[in-house]
């Protein structure tokens, strides 16, 4: 991937008309997100990590996560953001190495280690600096904003999470995240505070439908572990099918 990549990948994130990205795990899923005519490829670490047979959050071994992102990047012509979770532990700087050597010109960083719970705000403001530093305009950084995901009531959470989105924004980060909202007027309330910064917003199906979330002002849209889940039940079906005698074709 080269840095026109890149500027495409920016580029695309317009408030209003927001880039859809229907999430990949394997070289073969990627093909498809591109043939079905999307112009990005994004990863999900939880749906990448179990194809390679781990768990969600981080317990897949780095080396086996960038190679994985490598392997998609090399199967399409267009660009590739990959899921690099809370960083594997590693600097800013060998973050943004091991995702720019992958060739991979964007990437979602989450503010939850695995284990641990959220980053302290300054520490992941840090980090975020770090990666913007030695990345340069090689990478798309979305940062992953946590607070509404862990709280009871996600309307509490709105305080701190714009707090932490301006503060991830001024450390140099490209689009912010506030994963797993839920209400529309919550999502609204988040776009609004942080504008005209872009937001990705995620799509389930018990949050707004994508018409919506355009209107909310989002600039992009996450399907996250959602074509995975589709395949695996799919699949799951046939076998179920297959297993009691009967024909699946």
């Amino acid at each position: 991937m080269t840095a026109a990549d890149c500027e495409a990948l920016r580029a695309l994130h317009v408030p209003g008309r927001p880039l859809i990205l229907p999430n990949a795990w394997d070289a073969d899923s990627a093909r498809l997100v591109v043939e079905a005519g999307f112009p990005v490829v994004a990863t999900s670490s939880a749906a990448v990590a179990a194809a390679l047979g781990y768990a969600d959050g981080e317990q897949a071994p780095p080396a086996e996560m960038f190679a994985a992102a490598g392997r998609i990047a090399r199967a399409v012509d267009v660009p590739v953001t990959a899921d690099a979770e809370s960083g594997y532990g590693l600097s800013g700087a060998d973050l943004a190495a091991a995702l720019i050597d992958a060739g991979t010109v964007g990437c979602n960083f989450e503010d939850t280690v695995p284990g641990k719970g959220i980053r302290p705000l300054a520490e992941q403001v840090e980090l975020l600096g770090a990666l913007r530093e030695a990345a340069g305009d090689r990478l798309v950084v979305n940062a992953r904003v946590d607070a509404f995901l862990r709280a009871e009531d996600e309307n509490d959470a709105l305080d701190e999470a714009v707090d932490r989105a301006r503060a991830y924004l001024a450390a140099g980060a490209d689009c912010v995240f506030p994963i797993h909202v839920r209400s529309a007027d919550l999502l609204k309330s988040f776009v609004d505070a942080v504008s005209p910064a872009a937001v990705n917003a995620t799509y389930f199906p018990a949050g707004p439908r994508l018409a919506e979330l355009g209107a909310l002002g989002v600039a992009r849209v996450s399907l996250g572990t959602g074509l995975w889940r589709l395949a695996r039940t799919a699949i799951g079906n046939h076998l179920e099918t297959l297993a009691a005698g009967n024909d699946v074709y």
